[in-house]
């Protein structure tokens, strides 16, 4: 009752606006309808860089998909840093924005590997719904049930697609058991499988009773044929044999009378998961899914904020960065903010608020982003991802706005597990090391902190080993400053919540808002400490 009386207010609002600012608004509702922002999680290796390729080759982004497989001179277009291409894997997040059917996709890939978690849990607090890869022939795996409950924390709703039919898959019936039985979701069949591996035939559109039968193309680099047939066919049941054709026919008889009937809203409401089948490497499956995913996906959300919920459609601009990235471009050499508009339209050139340093910012040069490639764009809209350049001001989970104080509460951040000490290798503790240092941490690859005695070299923390390893790369590559790493023993890391101080030998560190932060080698340590000190908090976040 209560959102309906909030939706009459605005619409009585609206018809009272003078003409012009009415064009204005109804542009903005026109703007926000056609959007959808999405992220894609998976356990690595499940295909996800190469399905957010093909999305980009089916949407016409692109006119030929480079496969990450496809040997050392082929990379993806998410996957621009030069690590990713040389190991085949993500190691950051990225921003793709394409056209497709009338509608305005934001596509955000992250890594899938769980070193990189903080990065992709940053990224899905920058989306309204989520494609939940997974590997046919393995099922759910742990990464994604690990995202998967972050997506259920955010209230995201899920698309599922299994992938890599063109592989020995296990038993459809088998796979939505899972689902259901170790996420806790519904899982509900859209399209089916015919065959798996050598024997993939195509899928079957449940809804639309028709069958689309599978074709390579060569190299799998082009949109594969869609050759649309029938279920019953004489030319499926001699391709299959009568024996799968008639497992098949059975299989399907039973989904039907055995799963519900989808229903959008429940979707909406995470109580089920569309299921779609198909083979990204292959590009079969994806035109299909592609467009179930326009229709089935919810336009921009409101966002809970320190000030209440902000809805799109609001007309004051809201944004706030969930990422930081450096040298997305060796021509440019600059940082990039990347901002989710929350409500309101961007212009270019618009004077914005910043509410942690209470300073107003001329916001003159923003970014369409697709990959590593920039674009100068004159506007935007809540569901947009668009990047502004960084002179320094901006840091991951800050908020822009034209006129609150509105600040995004219990951004994530994860205590880090390794630490190393940091240091030139040759020797000096130059200009483009402290530049380097300070730019990774600005953009999370690693978390910086200080000695307590005031000792100039930096710790370099992180959660797992990849992101310091991506630390010395990028140190050595992008800034020509090789690092030696002293690792230490913490793996326990604390934030004092009050004055209190360990009375045990505890070393005490700094972050970089200069909190206090205790750093432990084991548990055991940490229960020795709360039991030998009176009043001593410890906290596993810093307070916000």
């Amino acid at each position: 009752m209560t959102t309906r009386r909030a939706d009459l207010a605005s619409a009585l609002v609206f018809l009272w606006l003078p003409n012009e600012s009415r064009r204005s608004m109804s542009d903005i509702i026109q703007e926000i309808g056609r959007r959808r922002t999405v992220a894609i999680i998976s356990h690595p290796d499940a295909g996800k860089t190469t399905l957010t390729e093909k999305l980009l080759l089916y949407s016409g982004a692109i006119h030929q998909a480079g496969a990450v497989t496809g040997g050392k001179h082929s990379s993806t277009t998410s996957d621009w840093m030069e690590i990713e291409q040389q190991r085949g894997i993500s190691v950051s997040s990225s921003a793709m924005r394409v056209e497709y059917d009338g509608h305005l996709l934001n596509i955000l890939d992250t890594p899938g590997h769980q070193d990189f978690s903080e990065d992709t849990y940053r990224t899905l607090m920058a989306v309204d719904s989520a494609i939940m890869l997974l590997d046919a022939g393995r099922g759910v795996q742990e990464q994604t049930i690990k995202l998967f409950k972050v997506c259920r924390d955010r209230g995201i709703p899920i698309i599922t697609f299994m992938n890599k039919l063109d592989r020995p898959a296990r038993n459809p019936l088998e796979l939505l058991d899972e689902v259901e039985q170790v996420l806790g979701i519904t899982a509900i069949p859209r399209t089916w499988p015919i065959g798996d591996g050598q024997d993939f035939r195509g899928i079957y559109d449940r809804d639309a009773e028709q069958f689309y039968e599978f074709e390579r193309t060569v190299g799998n680099k082009y949109k594969a044929p869609m050759k649309v047939g029938d279920i019953r066919s004489e030319h499926l049941r001699s391709s299959l044999g009568p024996m799968m054709h008639d497992k098949l026919l059975e299989d399907l008889e039973f989904v039907d009378h055995v799963i519900p009937a989808f229903d959008r809203d429940e979707y909406l409401h995470e109580r089920c998961t569309p299921v779609y089948w198909g083979s990204a490497i292959t590009n079969f499956g994806l035109e299909h899914f592609l467009q179930q995913l326009l229709q089935l996906a919810p336009a921009p959300q409101a966002f809970d904020m320190s000030t209440g919920s902000v809805k799109p459609e609001s007309s004051e601009f809201t944004g706030f960065v969930y990422k930081v990235q450096a040298n997305m471009n060796k021509a440019h050499r600059d940082r990039i903010s990347f901002v989710r508009i929350v409500s309101g339209r961007f212009e270019r050139g618009m004077t914005a608020f910043h509410p942690r340093s209470g300073k107003e910012t001329k916001l003159n040069y923003p970014f369409q982003i697709f990959g590593r490639d920039r674009e100068i764009i004159d506007e935007a809209f809540p569901g947009d991802v668009i990047g502004l350049t960084n002179p320094g001001l901006f840091r991951v989970g800050d908020t822009i706005t034209t006129k609150s104080d509105a600040t995004i509460p219990n951004f994530p951040r994860f205590a880090p597990e390794i630490y190393a000490k940091v240091f030139p290798a040759m020797g000096s503790f130059s200009k483009s090391f402290r530049k380097g240092i300070d730019q990774l941490a600005e953009e999370g690859v690693v978390q910086i902190f200080t000695e307590s005695d005031g000792n100039p070299v930096p710790l370099v923390a992180a959660v797992g080993e990849l992101q310091l390893e991506l630390f010395a790369w990028r140190m050595e590559n992008e800034y020509n400053e090789k690092v030696k790493l002293e690792r230490l023993p913490y793996t326990r890391t604390r934030w004092l919540g009050s004055e209190v101080r360990p009375a045990t030998a505890v070393p005490i560190i700094f972050d970089d808002q200069q909190r206090p932060v205790a750093v432990f080698k084991n548990e055991w340590e940490i229960n020795y400490a709360l039991e030998r000190t009176k009043d001593l908090i410890l906290n596993e976040k810093p307070d916000a």
